[in-house]
């Protein structure tokens, strides 16, 4: 029987058989009557993540148009002020009462610290795509959280902030060790942890994502994240189980067993540090924002030495112009897509399409 073509995907379908309902990327619900929302709809509309606001403007740029810049200093600024706050409210808690806390209490302090810079983190790029638009704009809308969906994302989202800081207490936090003696000691391996945990993280997930596309067995677990070719934020992790569970913590866990063998401390706060860098980036590289913007990283000066380093561009047009055959895997760099021969050209962010003199006006907070 003959097939064609999904508009969306992509991918051949059978003339004869219907679509999975499960593959419906349509997102409806936000224009419904709130009457008929569950608990799931209610937790974007309570936090406020929601990744555009209906009755506000998006700006819609031609392609021809000069892209603004964000220079790296303001996420590193955005980082840093957001990550410390756990710290020191850990070492006020230390210097008050003179014991460190026990790992339980460190696992709900840094789970809820996870949590809220990453709806911080939502609110600001929510509001820099009101500003500055998204790419590919004038052809398509950013897709919404679908409506067949609305309670898998809010799994997603919780299992990432709720695991990884987790997976982080059980493996790295000792109650020997307060936050300001630990990074006062390591203060010379926390630059060069922060400095490689992108580029070592970036070398697990350039593979494994790449044998996700490559392998049959192993697609069909990674194709619902495909779904969307718009993504936004909230679709950061809109995959299936099997992906999640390495999304969450089986890449992670091999970096850290890497830079553990490398012979780096990475002890529980330095590995805090890391996280948020990632998440950052991770949460960056599925806004689709039509800006110029780096990952943030010490290095970053050497990997554009090398023409390897990521913009928000670069992971977008892996979900638009990408299928189960596809190109820019990397996620922190495109330092393994330039050595094994996998970057895409770039459309609206190229050479000669930078305008450096119009800074984005990223908030502190």
């Amino acid at each position: 029987m003959g097939s064609f073509g999904d508009s969306r995907t992509g991918e051949p379908v059978d003339k004869m058989s219907s679509p999975n309902p499960k593959d419906s990327m349509k997102s409806t619900w936000r224009h419904s009557s709130k009457d008929e929302w569950t608990i799931w709809h209610w937790f974007y509309e309570v936090l406020g993540i929601h990744p555009t606001v209906l009755d506000r403007d998006v700006p819609i740029h031609s392609k021809e148009e000069p892209v603004p810049h964000l220079p790296e200093w303001k996420e590193h600024r955005w980082v840093l002020l957001h990550a410390v706050v756990p710290l020191i409210l850990h070492e006020t808690y230390v210097l008050y009462t003179g014991r460190n806390l026990g790992p339980v209490a460190a696992f709900f302090l840094y789970a809820t610290a996870f949590k809220v810079i990453a709806i911080n983190q939502l609110h600001m790029l929510r509001g820099l795509g009101h500003k500055y638009g998204f790419f590919d704009g004038d052809k398509h809308a950013r897709d919404g959280v679908p409506d067949v969906g609305v309670a898998k994302v809010v799994h997603s989202l919780m299992s990432t902030s709720t695991f990884r800081p987790m997976m982080t207490v059980y493996l790295a936090y000792k109650t020997s060790a307060t936050p300001a003696a630990e990074l006062r000691a390591n203060w010379a391996w926390l630059i060069m942890e922060v400095s490689l945990y992108g580029i070592i993280l970036d070398f697990w997930f350039y593979w494994y994502h790449r044998l996700m596309h490559d392998v049959d067995v192993l697609w069909k677990y990674h194709r619902t994240h495909h779904l969307t070719k718009h993504p936004n934020p909230l679709l950061t992790l809109y995959a299936d189980t099997e992906q999640e569970f390495w999304d969450i913590a089986g890449i992670p866990l091999l970096t850290y067993g890497t830079m553990k063998l490398m012979g780096m401390p990475m002890g529980f706060y330095e590995w805090w540090l890391c996280h948020q860098y990632i998440v950052f980036t991770e949460l960056a590289g599925h806004s689709g924002l039509r800006i110029h913007a780096t990952p943030p990283s010490p290095l970053s000066w050497l990997l554009k030495w090398f023409d390897a380093e990521l913009v928000i561009e670069d992971h977008d047009l892996h979900h638009r112009t990408g299928w189960k055959k596809s190109h820019n895997y990397g996620k922190q760099t495109r330092l393994w897509d330039k050595i094994f021969g996998t970057c895409r050209e770039r459309i609206e962010s190229g050479k000669g399409m930078v305008d450096y003199n119009s800074t984005v006006d990223m908030p502190w907070y």
